[in-house]
């Protein structure tokens, strides 16, 4: 397994939709090992593949207390989305140093190709479901900064920017 180093916000890859992914093969669980490396490294509670440069429909969140409990997911979708929200500082190792609050649903159920390359529907609650809404926002082509005004998101940016300069 791997460390993958993280594409800076600026990387129009960060930007654009993912590509779906037709089916899990050797190679797409060879990249999930990866990514949970690379998480686990962060340390974070999720990583999309976009984050680390590779334009597929994959993600990784381990919201658990211990690690190891990784959800492997390809072409993630949501299906329900809970009325009730939750607000969570989120960030991103593509945007270091910054962070900000994000109101999210406090509930989804999320449709995904599992790690055996079959259909699974799974019920995500709290940190757990924002991590996930955030990887698919990657996926998606999305940041959390574009949930923000965009005075705050260009502030989050510039004070970002000038961080990774010192």
């Amino acid at each position: 397994m791997t460390v993958r180093p993280f594409l800076p916000y600026s990387d129009r890859r960060l930007h654009v939709p993912a590509q779906p992914v037709d089916a899990v093969t050797e190679t797409v669980r060879m990249i999930w090992d990866d990514m949970v490396d690379t998480m686990d490294a962060m340390p974070g509670v999720g990583l999309a593949a976009p984050q680390i440069g590779i334009l597929l429909r994959l993600a990784v969140v381990d919201a658990s207390d211990r690690r190891g409990q990784a959800v492997r997911m390809a072409n993630p979708q949501v299906l329900h989305s809970s009325a009730q929200l939750r607000s969570h500082d989120e960030a991103s190792p593509n945007l270091p140093g910054v962070f900000a609050p994000v109101s999210r649903p406090r509930a989804v159920t999320v449709r995904f190709l599992n790690e055996t390359g079959e259909v699974e529907d799974r019920d995500f609650v709290g940190l757990w479901a924002t991590s996930v809404q955030h990887q698919i926002d990657h996926l998606d082509g999305r940041m959390y900064v574009d949930r923000l005004s965009p005075l705050r998101r260009k502030m989050l940016v510039a004070k970002s920017a000038k961080l990774a300069r010192r």
